[in-house]
């Protein structure tokens, strides 16, 4: 909330909205419990918060041969419109493998993205070695989308492989050194004139 508010402490009009999309009627019910954490969060905020669109768990939820999927997995938002619409994304930003060996080890969500200077900051992360890596390496498909994920079925077709190298980067890198993090500092990426995320120098380096 203070990173939204903070592009808006002068505005005289408008209000903030919310849009929450995604998760369906999975067998653990977690999709619901994060419903309820993430509405309970909002109304416990001192400003007043609009709920403009809600397409969450049984209501972005489909049914084939007695199994559960999402019929949203992503959106996105025409900043200048307003507009939602579904989307999905091939290009899934900057060190991906960095960022799901962080998650997989145990990492708490966090935003990495700063609106303000416009750049995306990475670390510097720590993790304790994932356990068994390369035992999963070895394993097929199906036992890791068994074991590895929170709803096998309703997983996107890039799951396995995915995970497949998130475990090669923990196995390579069982713990982040100053290979992965240089002077102890953040990557940063920026966003060049043609859309493409580009490395750029920390502060101080």
């Amino acid at each position: 909330m203070s990173s939204i508010k903070s592009f808006s402490d002068h505005a005289q009009c408008g209000r903030l909205e919310v849009h929450l999309v995604g998760g369906f009627s999975d067998d653990r019910q977690l999709s619901q419990k994060l419903t309820h954490q993430l509405l309970s969060e909002f109304d416990r905020q001192e400003e007043d918060i609009h709920l403009v669109t809600l397409c969450v768990t049984e209501l972005n939820d489909r049914e084939e041969n007695e199994n559960h999927f999402p019929i949203i997995y992503g959106i996105a938002v025409n900043i200048k419109t307003a507009e939602i619409y579904r989307a999905s994304f091939p290009d899934r930003g900057p060190e991906e493998a960095l960022r799901a060996a962080r998650a997989l080890t145990g990492g708490p969500m966090i935003s990495i993205y700063d609106a303000e200077a416009e750049h995306l900051r990475l670390g510097p992360y720590s993790w304790v070695p994932f356990p068994h890596a390369d035992f999963w390496l070895q394993q097929d498909d199906e036992q890791i989308l068994e074991n590895l994920s929170t709803s096998p079925l309703a997983e996107p077709p890039h799951f396995v492989e995915h995970i497949r190298s998130t475990l090669m980067f923990l196995k390579k890198h069982p713990s982040p050194t100053s290979a992965l993090f240089p002077g102890n500092k953040a990557l940063l990426y920026k966003k060049n004139e043609g859309g493409l995320w580009e490395k750029i120098s920390s502060p101080g380096s």
